[in-house]
């Protein structure tokens, strides 16, 4: 990291993706486990902190139903008084939400991200934040996705989120492991 101030972005660990949910993701509690891990050295370090909610409003949406438990953030990675929270209803964090003008407003211009799915939030939100001009590193164990379909074959949780890792590696973040990223911010604090 630099001399930039740094924020981390949790993106949508919420009930549905864990075990019991609607959509569970492969490796989601090891990846929340990392997240937290990035949660409580942000917060040990005072830093900015900011949530991103799902809120399914299209009809048809099976999962982030509004006012339902599987919506809910997950309960270890809860936001504590003073950590902002963004509900968004598209893959993009920055598409109609207030989550830019916070940021600017904050003078932060580099990012922490994390969350789920890596293929689809994590994705639209680090090339949409890297296309408005933030600093981007994704700690990728901290990050979790599904198998996908494709044209009648399955693709593994794992080769999806590889690919997208080192898509996002190629031009739009730095991607990390939390235990790459955490020593060298430690002693920052």
């Amino acid at each position: 990291m630099s001399s930039m101030k740094t924020g981390l972005l949790l993106i949508d660990l919420q009930n549905d993706y864990f075990p019991g949910g609607k959509m569970e993701l492969t490796g989601i509690l090891q990846a929340s486990e990392k997240a937290r891990s990035l949660l409580d050295h942000f917060r040990k370090g005072d830093l900015p902190i900011y949530h991103v909610q799902h809120v399914s409003i299209h009809s048809g949406a099976a999962f982030f139903l509004p006012h339902t438990e599987g919506g809910k953030i997950y309960a270890s990675l809860e936001p504590s008084a003073g950590e902002k929270v963004f509900q968004k209803h598209f893959p993009n964090s920055f598409r109609e939400t207030l989550l830019l003008e916070t940021l600017r407003k904050q003078d932060v211009d580099d990012l922490v991200i994390a969350g789920a799915m890596s293929h689809m939030c994590v994705d639209a939100t680090v090339r949409a934040a890297c296309d408005l001009g933030f600093s981007c590193t994704v700690i990728e164990d901290a990050c979790a996705t599904k198998d996908l379909e494709f044209r009648g074959s399955l693709v593994p949780a794992a080769h999806v989120h590889r690919a997208f890792m080192a898509a996002l590696h190629a031009a739009y973040a730095k991607v990390m492991t939390a235990q790459e990223f955490l020593p060298q911010t430690a002693s920052r604090l």
